[in-house]
């Protein structure tokens, strides 16, 4: 098996799911010929099968025990061979053909849904994009699964046929003909069956949606007594799913019962017919049992060519909704063509606020309303293009919009306010770049004071995360996250409240650390706590959108305009925030938080 996942999943077609169903096979293209060889090599020597055995009855009738028995049963012998070596290789190329085509189509979602960004949670229910990732990309995976099955079935029917109507034109032309009839009252279902998986598809979608929405907000609902309402909810679109399940299962009984009564009959028709064939001499008791056998064995196929066919169907319906969601454009497209990067050491600027972050400093910015500086530095980290187009930024006077993105990360990095905790080992959580060594792990650990975290989680810097890191504390996660921004050193590093969620002496251990590890290089640090502020080199109020004062922390405190009053009564507050000497307050209470 070749390892997973793909290193480049490629680009799918988004114009028609038939266009799509076609890229995806031209990418495993050799991959999937070695599985239709197999699987038609496996049902051909199947179809042998039943001709051997009608030669070697009649040879045995003929001549009884003898050298012609004994080759026709050597060949038969040989024939098995060839049928259980080709279904070994058949099933592994299958299975081989159904991951594959899986994975690639999961690791484009995946990787259009991180590009995207908030994007994609603001154009498509949660659930859609969960959907797509465990139901429809398995569905799509499935074609190439029976792909060569069911190839294999078509030339083999195609050499049944063959010595079907050599041997007896009447019998030849009842099987022959008798099978493509009943594929056809088979298709008939076919629609209905195709239009009910479509609606249950979707009420199946929203039911996620609705469920992922529920658990998410579990806490909130409970604070309210709404969980009562919300279950309801849950339990109502549930029983729609039932519902359009229930009319699936109608449809598809009785495909699966026609499937066994319609073959069933053209045994028997085939039967009778050969039977009186034999009585009149026509046929030979080695090619009623022939005819009979591939009677029998035509069915096999036709089951094949319907599992295909509702496989088919399923596929193209989940293509679409794959496809919806990787059309889902993201926040930051990539400049079709970038400019030139600017030097390191150079300046970044906030036009619309008036900031400048020169190099090698470490700043503060200030603000009455923390979420006006907050959309100061998700503007300095190119966030959404779109909404920030009339407020540009430059690094060193280019737009961060016409700069390489992944340039870009790389350079600029933004921790936001809300930190993001994904399930694994707690070393790759910090180390998003994977190239720190363990001594680099424990000392960002260090500066972001979260060393308990260690202790909090079984094995250490080995131990493993749950999902959100919902074992830590809410100010564990949010050191965590402090720690792994700093990992990352950027050129240039923004931190958006890094220290909400701790106590105040925590939160000096913290402010000192990070201000002496980032001396020298490009920091900015959203804040109003003045435990924060009196490491900074530099001081920013905003107020209005507008940088209006500028100085150091002490500077600002002492100064005697308008600007520094307005500057003292945010900071005050942030202070009032914090935690007295030896008095608990709303931060320890924060940090005690699961």
């Amino acid at each position: 098996m070749r390892p997973l996942p793909l290193t480049d999943p490629g680009e799918l077609p988004l114009t028609t799911p038939g266009r799509a169903l076609w890229w995806v096979a031209s990418r495993q293209r050799g991959l999937l010929a070695l599985s239709l060889t197999a699987g038609t090599v496996a049902m051909v020597s199947q179809a042998a099968t039943p001709l051997l055995i009608g030669r070697a009855i009649d040879d045995g009738v003929a001549h009884g025990f003898g050298p012609q028995l004994f080759t026709w049963c050597a060949l038969m012998l040989a024939n098995a061979a060839v049928l259980v070596a080709a279904g070994a290789f058949s099933h592994r190329f299958d299975v081989e053909s159904w991951l594959r085509s899986t994975y690639r189509l999961a690791q484009q979602i995946g990787r259009s849904a991180s590009r995207t960004g908030h994007r994609i949670t603001r154009t498509l229910p949660t659930g859609e994009v969960v959907a797509a990732v465990a139901n429809d990309t398995m569905r799509v995976g499935e074609v190439f699964a029976m792909a060569g099955r069911f190839v294999g079935g078509v030339v083999a029917y195609g050499v049944v046929a063959a010595i079907m109507l050599s041997r007896s034109l009447t019998l030849g032309l009842v099987v022959t003909l008798g099978i493509p009839v009943v594929a056809g009252v088979l298709g008939l279902l076919v629609r209905p069956l195709h239009a009910r998986q479509a609606a249950q598809r979707e009420e199946t979608g929203h039911l996620t949606s609705l469920g992922s929405d529920t658990v998410s907000g579990l806490r909130i609902l409970r604070g309210i007594g709404g969980e009562g309402v919300f279950a309801g909810r849950y339990a109502a679109q549930s029983q729609r799913v039932r519902a359009e399940g229930v009319r699936v299962a109608t449809v598809q009984s009785w495909l699966d019962g026609l499937q066994v009564l319609l073959p069933g009959l053209l045994v028997a028709l085939v039967l009778w017919i050969g039977a009186r064939g034999a009585i009149a001499g026509d046929v030979t008791p080695g090619q009623l049992v022939t005819f009979y056998v591939y009677a029998a064995f035509l069915s096999w196929p036709l089951q094949l060519a319907t599992q295909m066919l509702q496989i088919a169907t399923r596929a193209l319906v989940s293509l679409r909704k794959v496809q919806a969601v990787l059309r889902v454009e993201g926040a930051t497209p990539q400049a079709a063509d970038p400019a030139d990067a600017p030097d390191p050491g150079a300046e970044l600027v906030d036009e619309s606020s008036g900031l400048v972050l020169r190099p090698g400093e470490v700043v503060g910015l200030v603000c009455a309303r923390p979420d006006e500086s907050a959309r100061v530095a998700t503007r300095l980290g190119r966030f959404d293009d779109a909404a920030e187009a009339a407020y540009p930024v430059r690094l060193g006077g280019v737009r961060l919009g016409d700069l390489d993105r992944t340039h870009l990360r790389h350079r600029v990095v933004v921790s936001e306010a809300t930190p993001h905790l994904f399930s694994g080992p707690l070393a790759e959580e910090l180390d998003a770049r994977g190239r720190a060594v363990e001594a680099e792990l424990l000392h960002a650990l260090f500066v972001a004071d979260a060393q308990d975290v260690l202790d909090s989680v079984p094995d250490g810097i080995d131990g493993v995360l749950p999902e959100k890191g919902s074992s830590l504390s809410g100010g564990q996660r949010q050191r965590v996250a402090l720690a792994r921004a700093l990992l990352t050193d950027p050129e240039i590093l923004v931190l958006v409240e890094p220290t909400s969620a701790v106590d105040a002496h925590t939160e000096a251990r913290i402010a000192e650390r990070v201000a002496e590890v980032r001396r020298g290089r490009t920091t900015l640090v959203v804040t109003a706590s003045p435990l924060v502020l009196e490491h900074m080199d530099d001081v920013a109020l905003l107020d209005g959108g507008r940088v209006v004062a500028r100085g150091t922390h002490h500077e600002l405190l002492g100064a005697a305009h308008d600007a520094s009053a307005r500057y003292r009564a945010v900071v005050g507050r942030g202070a009032e925030e914090g935690t007295p000497e030896g008095a608990p307050g709303r931060a320890d209470e924060k940090e005690e938080a699961r």
